[in-house]
């Protein structure tokens, strides 16, 4: 099997390198940056090809390693400009783009087309590779060789997990949350310790230790084990001076789904574990937050609708 990747980002080089150090042939790279092309090509022992056409019919598997809105144009055109893409696998690296989305057709025309995402936010593009070992990718597409798709990425040494067409907007959306909505929850963090007098910096060095130490317990114990806290404990006092300091509904609602969650956790973690007064204050409180929240932003004339 012979691998040819169409852009040279970080994406492309990463997954480039991971497989010419399993095994693979690289065939090389093609991108509107040839100075793009050539590092990446330089980095994985491959090929520059200055047409994108010549690569695909030097490869068996061409990965368009391109942005998401640029993924269905690049393989349109490569239609129009190799006349035949008879027996070729087309991947993207699209954690919410389907393989139909992204390569209309293609079955009809003979080939195959998959998503193979990596569940991991690549930062480098000279280094993520070695980290590719520990992290699961989904493979997503043409049921005709989805089976061979999903045994030789194995044997390249990666964790793969199939998954449906119609679970990648929920697949992303898990992804999304863990990654970069989390990242919302720490800066929320640090401007309210900044409010208490840390100094930008000062805050993030704070935070630090506790975010990533419950990182790591969550990761290594799963989020029941992991869970504590005031709702953990049911501590509603606690609760109640925290929302009391939180200024505007969008806040207060936002911290009030989130213990919400956290309580089912703990029903879990014990199951002796008394919600009765817990979950009646959170039940209170998010009834009043929706309310709070209705009045500053539905009109005037629909704010009695929504009570």
């Amino acid at each position: 099997m012979k691998i040819g990747f169409i852009g040279a980002g970080k994406a492309g080089v990463t997954l480039g390198k991971y497989f010419c150090l399993h095994g693979v042939e690289v065939t090389g790279y093609y991108s509107r940056n040839i100075q793009s092309a050539r590092e990446a090509a330089e980095f994985t022992a491959a090929n520059i090809y200055r047409c994108a056409s010549d690569l695909l019919a030097d490869s068996d598997v061409l990965f368009l390693t391109v942005p998401d809105d640029a993924i269905a144009g690049c393989y349109r055109e490569l239609c129009r400009s190799a006349g035949s893409i008879q027996g070729k696998i087309f991947c993207h690296a699209s954690g919410a783009m389907t393989a139909e989305a992204a390569f209309p057709g293609i079955e009809a025309a003979g080939a195959y087309g998959y998503s193979v995402h990596p569940l991991f936010a690549i930062s480098d593009r000279f280094h993520s590779y070695s980290q590719l070992a520990d992290v699961f990718f989904t493979l997503e597409g043409s049921a005709g060789r989805r089976d061979f798709m999903l045994e030789w990425l194995r044997k390249a040494g990666l964790q793969v997990q199939p998954i449906e067409a119609g679970c990648k907007a929920k697949y992303h959306a898990a992804a999304a949350i863990v990654s970069n909505q989390v990242v919302a929850l720490f800066e929320e963090g640090r401007r309210m310790l900044m409010e208490c007098g840390f100094q930008p910096e000062a805050a993030q060095k704070a935070l630090a230790p506790l975010f990533l130490g419950n990182a790591s317990q969550v990761a290594d114990k799963g989020a029941v084990r992991a869970l504590t806290g005031p709702v953990q404990r049911g501590d509603t006092g606690t609760l109640a001076k925290h929302l009391a300091i939180l200024e505007g509904s969008e806040d207060r609602l936002l911290y009030l789904l989130l213990s919400r969650r956290l309580l089912q956790l703990a029903r879990v973690k014990d199951a002796e574990y008394d919600d009765t007064s817990i979950g009646a204050f959170l039940d209170e409180e998010y009834r009043k937050g929706i309310e709070a929240a209705a009045a500053e932003l539905l009109p005037a004339g629909r704010k009695d609708e929504a009570k």
